[in-house]
């Protein structure tokens, strides 16, 4: 079955650490761009961080710049999001999104390597900030 599964939510006081884990299955995420996304209440979706397919290309929301970065796992057929120094601000539903970026058959979004519309998409994880 190709999905995307993620865990790694859950309640951090400011300043603290978290780590997404972005878990495919049924395709090698090694050879996918991928995409971290999140909304919070009442506001829209925004990109985070994505990064190409090759590695070669990588993108970060500025508000995110310095705390947050992208690791991929191989082995384990998996991508994380590893969020530092953490604020109230980043309390939201994450989710991980991943496309094979074949030629002819992606948009890039206004923020590249950011993808207007990704293949697969994992259900969501909710990070909440608070003390």
């Amino acid at each position: 079955q190709v999905q995307l599964v993620q865990s790694g939510g859950g309640l951090v006081q400011p300043g603290g650490s978290l780590r997404l884990s972005c878990a495919a299955s049924g395709f090698s995420l090694d050879e996918y761009g991928i995409g971290w996304f999140r909304q919070a209440p009442g506001k829209e979706s925004e990109a985070v961080l994505c990064i190409s397919n090759n590695d070669e290309s990588t993108y970060y929301a500025d508000s995110v710049k310095g705390r947050f970065t992208i690791a991929r796992d191989n082995a384990k057929n998996t991508a994380y999001l590893e969020m530092n120094s953490l604020k109230s601000e980043d309390t939201a539903v994450y989710y991980c999104a991943a496309d094979p970026y074949h030629s002819g058959s992606y948009a890039l979004s206004p923020n590249p390597p950011c993808l207007i519309e990704y293949d697969h998409w994992a259900k969501g994880t909710q990070v909440t900030v608070s003390s």
